[in-house]
């Protein structure tokens, strides 16, 4: 079969399809339920989508577990060459390896045997890039699947042997500076928390201003605060005609936020009690993660009526003694963080930390005019920080796009030059043709390993 082009390619190169250019193998797996059917070591290696979850490496040896010769002949799975694509065709569709060595799939895998010395690697990187394009021709409720008969009717651009080697070796060398610049800007986002923590360390030692902390008088949270309430246990729907009542998501981010408000009804009672006011220092009391409990966020006046769930404890503090801003980020210093945490960890998978504990903690407080400096100070900090690391997030975006770039050119010819002298791909395929033509026809059934 010879597919109409998808795009322009070079004049030494063809389009074919991959049914023309290798065999299309399925896998299988033998009765899980039987033991005898695996083998922890030795055996026959055996993959499934699981082994290439997460995997960068071109070449896999082996999976988690191996099939036994008694699982081996009590399934579909084939053994598959040296040198085999190995492709996911569902669960997901678009996971790719080479085989290192003879080795047998699930059913989760259609994998490609090469005709005539074609590059592996070189259908590795086609199949992995065109994964958008083979999910379009998959089918199933499900989930999506691509059969073997479409992945066989796939066009594939095919270039002169020697430019495929040229190719593959030019992708490898981008793809390692990728991989470096990827690795460093990904070390960024572990940077900001650390130059955050470094600035809230100055901040509260009063390193950032002109008073000393050794002048600080010290207090504790619940001396500043005169009314320190747990939120409501009333259950909550997206009802917009109710009261809005923030939850654990509106506060986690540091900052109240209205985007995903759910709401109840409630009496005049329970809304003068638990009705938030401008200033409100919400805190989050029980989670699953202890990193989100004593997490807090300062309620503002685009939040300032609405109520607050169970989960959240409202400090409501007295605001000509203490900035709310202040308190919220000396609670996310390293020494506050730590002394939440050890008394918030649970082994039952819940952390909770109580009214109690959070109004013992200990603050150094200096006087109101110099809280606001502070603040001022670790805003403008944060600010330059929080624009570094967006810098760096578009940064990582655009090594994806020029990836992207660089796959697209190489598959339209464009990354690599022409050599005149090579061998056309037309010449190849019909060597191809001649070969497949005169090999012997397969015998029906499946040969065991031997």
């Amino acid at each position: 079969m010879s597919p109409g082009p998808r795009w322009s390619v070079p004049e030494s190169w063809s389009w074919t399809s991959i049914e023309d250019i290798a065999n299309v193998t399925g896998g299988g797996t033998p009765p899980a339920n039987d033991p005898s059917n695996f083998a922890d070591e030795g055996g026959i290696p055996w993959i499934t989508p699981a082994d290439l979850t997460g995997y960068e490496n071109t070449y896999i040896r082996r999976g988690r577990r191996n099939l036994s010769e008694r699982g081996y002949k009590n399934s579909a799975a084939k053994l598959l060459p040296s040198g085999a694509v190995l492709f996911t065709s569902r669960a997901p569709i678009g996971y790719c390896a080479i085989a290192a060595n003879p080795i047998a799939t699930n059913q989760g895998f259609k994998s490609l045997t090469l005709f005539g010395g074609l590059s592996g690697e070189f259908a590795r990187h086609y199949l992995k890039w065109s994964k958008p394009f083979l999910e379009s021709l998959a089918s199933g409720t499900t989930f999506l699947e691509l059969s073997g008969s479409k992945l066989q009717q796939v066009p594939f651009p095919l270039p002169p042997l020697a430019e495929q080697k040229r190719i593959v070796a030019k992708l490898d060398a981008l793809n390692a500076k990728s991989a470096r610049a990827r690795t460093e800007l990904a070390r960024i986002e572990t940077l900001v928390s650390r130059y955050k923590q470094a600035v809230l360390s100055k901040a509260f030692s009063g390193e950032l201003t002109v008073l000393n902390r050794s002048s600080w008088p010290s207090s504790t949270l619940g001396e500043l605060a005169f009314d320190v309430r747990y939120g409501t246990a009333e259950k909550c729907t997206y009802a917009p005609e109710q009261t809005p009542v923030l939850r654990i998501p509106n506060v986690a981010n540091g900052r109240i936020d209205l985007s995903d408000l759910k709401h109840a009804s409630f009496n005049e009672k329970e809304l003068k009690k638990l009705a938030l006011a401008q200033g409100d220092l919400l805190v989050i009391r029980s989670n699953g993660s202890v990193d989100l409990v004593g997490r807090s966020a300062v309620v503002e006046s685009t939040a300032a009526g609405m109520l607050f769930a169970g989960y959240l404890i409202r400090i409501r503090l007295d605001l000509k003694r203490a900035s709310p801003f202040f308190i919220q980020y000396w609670m996310q210093s390293a020494e506050v963080r730590r002394t939440i945490e050890d008394a918030a960890k649970s082994t039952s998978g819940v952390n909770n930390v109580n009214s109690q504990q959070l109004q013992a903690l200990k603050v150094s407080l200096p006087p109101l005019p110099e809280q606001n400096e502070i603040v001022r100070c670790i805003e403008s900090a944060f600010a330059k920080i929080d624009r570094l690391e967006a810098e760096a997030k578009r940064a990582l975006e655009l090594v994806g796009k020029l990836d992207e770039a660089i796959l697209a050119k190489a598959f339209r010819g464009e990354l690599v030059p022409q050599d005149p002298n090579e061998e056309p791909a037309s010449v190849l395929l019909e060597r191809i043709r001649t070969e497949r033509g005169a090999a012997p026809k397969p015998k029906r059934g499946r040969k065991a390993a031997s």
